[in-house]
């Protein structure tokens, strides 16, 4: 399966693209507000437990990337087993437990036990703009229906988390390097080139 905005758009192929991305500026209301939106929105989903909403949140933020140039909430992710997840989840998630705003509740997902944040009041969703509002559902859409499994299979095909090491922050600019492309030496060369330049470490 392949994200409707994966791919960088064609006016921006090449290294030089890259350079076009500055600096994230983290806005934690804006991630605690994602978090409470995205978590309601998968009270209905089955597979709606932890690791699914911690994929919908990097692919938020890598997907506004893609499209604009810029992240949703800034969030420094991390490449972890199972997938990409925010360094800053577990803060924000204990404060909204403490605040009364959600709650922690185990689920029996097919004999396997799954930990689902449910929210206790609605998200804010007025710090986010439209566009940003716009590709947050897009993520929503395009994830409906996949399991936990399937969503962080999805994530391992990321340039991001191929190209670093496990526990490392996977920098932003990885979402302009193309997910799919020929294995042959030239594309070797331009990914090690890329990876260079950020920082990325391809031993993996």
């Amino acid at each position: 399966m392949r994200l409707r905005s994966s791919s960088p758009p064609s006016h921006q192929h090449g290294a030089g693209s890259y350079s076009r991305l500055v600096e994230h500026r983290y806005d934690e209301r804006k991630l605690t507000e994602l978090i409470v939106y995205v978590a309601a929105k998968l009270a209905d989903d089955a597979a709606g437990g932890s690791t699914k909403l911690n994929k919908i949140l990097y692919f938020a933020d890598f997907t506004h990337v893609r499209r604009t140039g810029n992240a949703i909430t800034g969030a420094t992710y991390q490449k972890l087993e199972n997938g990409p997840a925010p360094r800053r989840l577990l803060p924000v998630r204990s404060a909204l437990l403490d605040d009364g705003d959600a709650e922690l509740v185990e689920h029996d997902f097919l004999g396997y036990k799954q930990h689902r944040l449910v929210p206790k009041r609605e998200a804010d969703t007025s710090v986010f703009t439209a566009d940003e509002l716009a590709t947050i559902n897009d993520v929503l859409d395009d994830l409906d229906g996949m399991n936990a499994r399937e969503v962080s299979d999805l994530s391992h095909e990321e340039a991001g988390w191929r190209l670093t090491s496990e526990g490392d922050t996977i920098p932003y600019a990885a979402a302009l390097i193309p997910r799919e492309q020929p294995v042959t030496p030239t594309a070797r060369a331009q990914a090690e080139a890329a990876a260079k330049r950020y920082g990325i470490s391809t031993n993996v």
